[in-house]
């Protein structure tokens, strides 16, 4: 009977090698079938290395950013440099990343891993269902309301919407103390704003009182007038420039920029000071995991100096505190998604087009 059993198995020594070699063969078989959302919900001490060795053998991945490119190249090249791993960018503003990822995946495409954009385009792709909670150690480290509560984004800066004036053209007594006093005609034809910029009225609104925020801004607009323009790097540039005297919609950051080169721009905070998280996400499509979660652990560690770097407010309170003494009031971009119609026909109404 031992010599059949010793036979049995000796017969049998293919398939228990097999077997053998399928025991071994499974953690690494397991690790390389994990889902998207395993992956990004995976709090082991081995996580960063895990998205490094993954990325690595992706190679690249695709981001959609609404980041202008001055601002976004530092971080890409340095996550490039750390990591081996390409990144390919599509830039456009947040309607416009908005609008082409909720296309694509209707259409049965996912071209992107990463978007990295403003909430009021990131509020409403976690609506679609195209983006993945992401569980990161780093988030405990970023100011709480730069946190999404669903966790599908995450703050990763702060673009603080201020005032920028020219200061050749814009004397020193002149420079306005509060918002009341742009109701003085000495202003008639030198302010401009950003024409797209009703999230930012909404929230300045909802701050002041909506019955006197509105007749705040009536009496502006009535008094003086404001000229609308797209694109708030486009409205710091023309400040520099001396095209416009005074500005009540930039981000902050760039008149900051720009000043520091020579040029004649000075940044400036009135109260209410409005505030816009620009956040970084991974799609629930995506079809490189790794280099995904990596870029987006990359944002919430090294390339919150880069930005720092940039005067661009970061979201870690490590790297970089807000400016002394600043109060800000974060945009809610529910606001907008739930009650868009009502403010945007206000911000027509006083603005745009002034009834």
């Amino acid at each position: 009977m031992r010599a059949t059993a010793i036979r049995g198995i000796r017969g049998n020594v293919p398939a228990l090698l097999a077997w053998a070699l399928l025991v071994v063969a499974a953690p690494q078989a397991l690790a390389q079938s994990r889902t998207l959302a395993e992956i990004a919900d995976y709090q082991g001490p081995d996580r960063l290395q895990n998205l490094i060795d993954g990325a690595r053998k992706e190679g690249s991945l695709s981001l959609y950013t609404s980041r202008v490119a001055e601002d976004t190249t530092p971080v890409i090249e340095a996550f490039t440099r750390k990591y081996g791993v390409e990144v390919q960018v599509w830039r456009g503003s947040n309607r416009a990343v908005l609008q082409r990822a909720v296309q694509e995946r209707r259409a049965g495409r996912c071209a992107a891993d990463v978007i990295s954009s403003g909430t009021p385009a990131l509020e409403p792709l976690h609506r679609e269902q195209l983006l993945q909670a992401v569980r990161s150690p780093t988030l405990a480290e970023l100011m709480p309301q730069a946190l999404s509560p669903h966790g599908e984004w995450a703050g990763i800066s702060i673009n603080i919407i201020s005032a920028a004036y020219n200061t050749n053209l814009v004397r020193p007594s002149e420079v306005p103390k509060s918002y009341d006093d742009l109701k003085d005609p000495r202003w008639k034809g030198r302010l401009a704003i950003e024409a797209d910029d009703v999230d930012w009225f909404a929230a300045m609104i909802g701050k002041l009182g909506e019955a006197a925020g509105l007749q705040l801004f009536r009496d502006i607009v009535r008094t003086n007038g404001v000229s609308t323009r797209t694109g708030h790097t486009l409205i710091s540039n023309m400040v520099a420039a001396g095209e416009i005297p005074l500005a009540l919609t930039v981000y902050s950051y760039k008149p900051d920029q720009l000043a520091r080169a020579g040029a004649p721009i000075r940044t400036l905070y009135l109260a209410p000071v409005i505030a816009l998280a620009t956040g970084v996400s991974v799609t629930r499509c995506a079809t490189r995991p790794h280099a995904a979660l990596l870029f987006h652990e990359f944002m919430l560690r090294d390339g919150q100096d880069i930005l720092a770097k940039r005067d661009i407010a970061p979201t870690n309170r490590k790297v970089k505190a807000l400016p002394e003494g600043l109060e800000i009031t974060m945009m809610d971009p529910d606001q907008m998604l739930d009650h868009g119609a009502k403010w945007s026909e206000l911000w027509h109404k006083t603005v745009i087009r002034p009834q």
